[in-house]
């Protein structure tokens, strides 16, 4: 009885000893194989800041690219995390088949605003990060002025998210100029005159009355003798000429 027991665990050992040879051999091998190619996958979205191309010259490492480096030295954190310092990625997952493919799923930032500060100009997201200009993409967004600062933008945030959730006002909004007693102007694109739409109080409320105000005067066609339409005042819009 007791030399089956040993019998038993020499056989057990015996095979965990084989496991563990195969396990290290398979493993050195796979190890010495070499990245066979770069794959980059675009998450759904407005894609025109990066190429496949761009992001392919983000994957380096030691100074060249990852293809055809050993997968052993492969630092797939490093290496994701130098994609997303990009500043037009959102997100990036970097990973490596066993085939020796590393793949990069990327999100790509969606600007929402061009902000114009001085002579500098640059895209901000809808957490208000900031994107540079781009040489290959113009994106066709709101400008907005007079923000001079990070803590400018985040206050202007919710308003550029009203407008941008209504069909009709991002159409007609094209621009928002902000003043130095922190009101706020609209340029549109329906005419030549401007929407004062005073202090960032009862946003939903002044945008509710606006569009009231445009239901009338669109069909008679009188919006175009206006040079200011005012929505800063309680329960009125007031209109000079």
């Amino acid at each position: 009885m007791k030399l089956k027991r040993v019998l038993k665990y020499l056989l057990l050992a015996g095979l965990i000893g084989v496991l563990g040879f195969l396990y290290g051999f398979t493993s050195k091998r796979n190890n010495g194989k070499k990245v066979t190619k770069i794959e980059v996958k675009f998450e759904a979205g407005n894609n025109n800041f990066l190429t496949h191309a761009m992001v392919d010259k983000l994957l380096i490492q030691n100074n060249k690219t990852v293809e055809n480096q050993a997968k052993s030295v492969l630092d797939l954190y490093s290496l994701e995390r130098s994609v997303s310092r990009n500043p037009y990625i959102e997100k990036a997952v970097v990973f490596l088949t066993i085939a020796g493919v590393v793949k990069a799923t990327i999100k790509q930032r969606t600007p929402i605003a061009r902000i114009l500060s001085g002579k500098d100009s640059y895209y901000v997201d809808k957490q208000g990060v900031k994107m540079p200009l781009s040489a290959n993409y113009s994106a066709r967004v709101l400008l907005v002025s007079g923000v001079e600062n990070a803590e400018d933008i985040q206050v202007i945030l919710p308003l550029i998210a009203t407008i941008l959730k209504d069909s009709f006002l991002q159409k007609e909004i094209v621009g928002i100029v902000k003043s130095a007693d922190d009101t706020y102007e609209f340029s549109v694109r329906s005419g030549d005159y401007k929407i004062n739409f005073g202090k960032l109080t009862e946003i939903e409320l002044k945008f509710k009355k606006l569009k009231a105000f445009y239901n009338t005067t669109f069909k008679n066609k009188m919006i175009q003798e206006y040079k200011t339409i005012e929505l800063k005042y309680h329960n009125q819009v007031v209109c000079t000429k």
